[in-house]
């Protein structure tokens, strides 16, 4: 509510005074210093509100990571002792180059088991989304790269290829993480002349890969 004019500004009304045919000239009244008041208190509490909101968009929470956390060296968390019984012990592992961003941290992992010029290789990717939810592409994808066996058990959703029994990409996920795993036999040259790694009879080989994959995920959340 506005306030009497007699108690704003410090100026009360004169006396009463007789009307004459002339009247006296008033004195001019100060400004009226709530409009100042008003808009300053209208300034501040945008002001505050702008920073209130800002303040709860940078504190507003991601999804919900299940326990997964980015790892700097993945060769060191993925032992992969199934798969090293079936195709005999690592000859060679190294990390790949890896990111840890706001949005996503990526890692990955070189591995070959047996002879390091004609045993078998395997690469390891791990994808932790920080932002977005990769499940409604994730099946989407894994289809384009021609896998085609749904696997239960594993994560969300596990999908595997085996690769006309080359070896096999299991691709798996499970809340915001995302893992794939690729096996492949190795090519390599002697004097110009391309060799191949022996072949190993790999059908079958989506057991031990999923054994190493359900391993390595518990690993990822310790």
């Amino acid at each position: 509510m506005i306030s009497e004019p007699e108690l704003v500004g410090g100026v009360e009304f004169e006396a009463p005074e007789v009307l004459t045919e002339t009247p006296p000239p008033r004195p001019p009244r100060t400004r009226r210093p709530w409009l100042w008041a008003l808009g300053g208190a209208v300034a501040a509490s945008a002001v505050w509100g702008g920073g209130l909101y800002a303040y709860d968009r940078e504190q507003e929470p991601g999804p919900d990571l299940g326990g997964y956390k980015p790892v700097a060296d993945l060769c060191e968390v993925a032992e992969l002792k199934a798969l090293g019984t079936v195709l005999g012990k690592k000859s060679q592992d190294g990390a790949g180059l890896g990111v840890d961003e706001p949005a996503m941290s990526e890692s990955s992992c070189m591995v070959v088991f047996g002879p390091l010029e004609t045993g078998q290789s395997l690469d390891i990717t791990y994808t932790l989304h920080k932002t977005v939810d990769p499940e409604p592409e994730f099946a989407v994808r894994a289809r384009q790269h021609g896998v085609i066996q749904e696997l239960d058990g594993i994560g969300e959703q596990a999908f595997f290829d085996s690769h006309s029994g080359e070896g096999g990409t299991l691709r798996i996920l499970d809340g915001q993480a995302e893992i794939t795993i690729n096996l492949y036999r190795q090519y390599h040259e002697v004097n110009g002349v391309p060799v191949e790694s022996e072949r190993l009879d790999l059908s079958g080989i989506d057991v031990p890969m999923s054994q190493d994959a359900l391993a390595l995920m518990a690993a990822l959340k310790k």
